[in-house]
């Protein structure tokens, strides 16, 4: 007697936030089952084109549905759109053979949940934010498991597994990499270090309040890294890259564990994946939530913040003022970061991409 080979179809992209635990589910399902088929679908137009690929996944992808929020001519058009996207879903699943059809959100989910739900064919969620989106409130009404990386995320019958991450940083020691990150990038051994990144979106105001603070951080002897994001190179009153002592810009650093092996404390939004991914590491943070959306970044902060792994203040508030009020004592206290250095790590969860894929096997068998 043979047994099948799973064929398991990954949906999500648009954003880092998806992509980046689709790949980790990814690769956990290659460990745990190498001979599984697997496939990527996501929309022509989002980061999911360079970055699936990059690791080694197959991807198909299929129109972007938007689902406009008040009356317009997109609103008309939605349903033949959105019919389209199905059928498109459909063809993809039939020639896949797929067992079973994992979404982590974005566009492409709904569609492909909808397609799957008339084969038959089993679904399992994962969340990353602590309020839903739109695709996964859908996929998780007719899901046969769903699964949440906070554990105050509202849907029904969920299960709290974490955020899916690369093994490189579920698995870093931040003081056994410290002194070799802080040499890759370019830091002083001995000074505090203030890495500041806004991530995928959404840095102008950080930038913007990090520039105007640069002489009092160097003044305190700090030095910052700022990672501002690609083609978001901050510029000086003379419209030229800042510089200063004790402060140095890139547009990105290839590999987060590097950012968070040499971070004293580490300044950021709080979009899911970084939000699990500090207190994956352990490392103290400030988190200042994207002031538009839903509000869920503020929500994905919360447990952080609560457990005393994170400090949370709000976008209008993050100004030259606080910086040096409240940032400033807080990368040379010593004491108190290593003690959010703990709270944040026995808060984390390192295993997120094993459990997934277990319960995505699961599904397969059921």
């Amino acid at each position: 007697m043979t047994t099948k080979t799973p064929s398991i179809v990954l949906a999500g992209g648009g954003t880092a936030g998806h992509i980046s635990p689709l790949l980790a589910i990814a690769a956990a399902l290659r460990s745990a089952s190498p001979d599984a088929a697997i496939l990527a679908v996501g929309t022509p137009s989002g980061m999911e084109t360079r970055l699936v690929p990059a690791a080694g996944v197959q991807l198909a992808t299929i129109d972007r549905v938007p689902f406009p929020r008040r009356p317009s001519a997109d609103l008309l058009r939605l349903p033949g759109r959105l019919n389209g996207a199905v059928r498109q879903a459909g063809a993809i699943l039939d020639k896949a053979a797929a067992d079973v059809l994992v979404g982590v959100g974005g566009y492409v989910c709904t569609p492909m949940y909808l397609a799957a739900r008339t084969r038959g064919i089993p679904i399992v969620v994962h969340e990353a934010n602590a309020r839903p989106g739109l695709a996964n409130r859908v996929g998780a009404m007719f899901a046969s498991r769903v699964a949440v990386a906070f554990d105050n995320t509202p849907l029904r019958n969920a299960i709290h597994v974490g955020m899916p991450m690369r093994t490189e940083i579920s698995g870093l020691d931040r003081t056994a990499a410290r002194a070799a990150a802080r040499e890759a990038l370019g830091l002083d051994q001995a000074r505090p270090v203030l890495i500041v990144t806004g991530g995928s979106s959404g840095a102008q105001s950080i930038n913007r309040t990090i520039a105007a603070a640069v002489g009092r951080l160097a003044a305190a002897g700090i030095q910052t890294l700022h990672i501002t994001g690609r083609g978001k190179t901050v510029l000086d009153d003379a419209g030229n890259p800042l510089a200063a002592e004790g402060y140095r810009q890139v547009e990105y650093v290839d590999g987060m564990e590097l950012a968070y092996a040499a971070a004293d404390v580490l300044l950021a939004r709080s979009g899911a994946a970084t939000v699990c991914e500090v207190a994956a590491v352990g490392v103290p943070a400030v988190l200042v939530p994207l002031p538009i959306g839903n509000g869920e970044q503020a929500l994905n902060a919360a447990g952080l913040v609560a457990a005393g792994g994170a400090v949370l203040v709000n976008d209008r508030d993050f100004t030259p003022e606080w910086v040096d009020r409240e940032l400033i004592p807080l990368v040379t206290d010593e004491p108190r970061l290593g003690a959010m250095s703990g709270n944040s790590y026995r808060l984390g969860i390192r295993n997120a991409d094993q459990r997934m894929a277990d319960l995505i096997l699961e599904a397969v068998a059921a």
